[in-house]
């Protein structure tokens, strides 16, 4: 397994060079703990909604179709939500504006009693996710596999990244290039897995001072594409 400077290298020279690497990384530079903690408890459930709705659709069919998800969810208000009557669901589900999907209306309302029980415990949704260690990434995504709804996978990554939270996301690439490195044989399956991942991220941070989105996206872009699959067949 190479240490990370050398990954970081083979991602540069295919970027065309260390320059140009350093500023597709800046794109997604994530927010400090301090102000992604300030992020109001609506705009939490905001943005995972609308991880949730991208899943299975175009993500610009659910962008265009954003300001009308607002309107129908009260601008998100978690207990607007939390408490949605069923006339209220009847009507979502009869809204030409949003993407009528019962589940995913559903998993609103679960996912703003989250919300809530997440400012009862903690003083706020944001602060519980600022506050929450990038060294166990992998736990933060268990609880909100268990205590949310529809946010297992790369969609809890996905909505953690938006909101400013360091995220690794389990791509092809990314898979392949872990493969690559010895970490995996085949893509992840379980918390075994997932513990080996979170370990090298570990390392892989003390070593270059880089976050698990920085170091997620490197390992991505210094794979030469055919995923996983290529990478396990170059690798055998």
């Amino acid at each position: 397994m190479r240490r990370f400077h050398e990954i970081f290298a083979i991602a540069a020279v295919r970027k065309g060079g260390a320059a140009e690497l350093e500023q597709m990384l800046a794109k997604t530079t994530p927010r400090p703990p301090a102000e992604i903690a300030k992020i109001p408890d609506d705009r939490i459930l905001s943005e995972m909604t609308r991880r949730i709705f991208y899943a299975g659709f175009s993500s610009k069919v659910i962008d265009d179709k954003w300001e009308a998800f607002e309107a129908g969810f009260d601008r998100f208000d978690p207990h607007a939500c939390a408490f949605m009557t069923e006339e209220r669901f009847d009507t979502l589900m009869t809204d030409r504006g949003i993407v009528r999907n019962g589940a995913k209306i559903r998993a609103v309302q679960v996912n703003a009693r989250f919300v809530l029980d997440l400012k009862t415990e903690h003083g706020g949704a944001a602060r519980f996710l600022a506050d929450w260690p990038d060294s166990d990434y992998v736990g933060l995504l268990d609880v909100l596999k268990k205590r949310a709804s529809h946010l297992g996978g790369d969609a809890a990554g996905r909505f953690l990244r938006a909101i400013g939270k360091p995220a690794f996301i389990a791509s092809p690439d990314m898979v392949a290039a872990l493969i690559r490195e010895g970490v995996l044989e085949r893509p992840p399956g379980g918390k075994r897995d997932l513990a080996a991942i979170q370990a090298v991220f570990n390392r892989w941070s003390r070593e270059s001072g880089r976050d698990l989105t920085a170091i997620s996206r490197v390992l991505a872009m210094s794979i030469d594409g055919g995923g996983y699959r290529a990478a396990a067949r170059r690798r055998g």
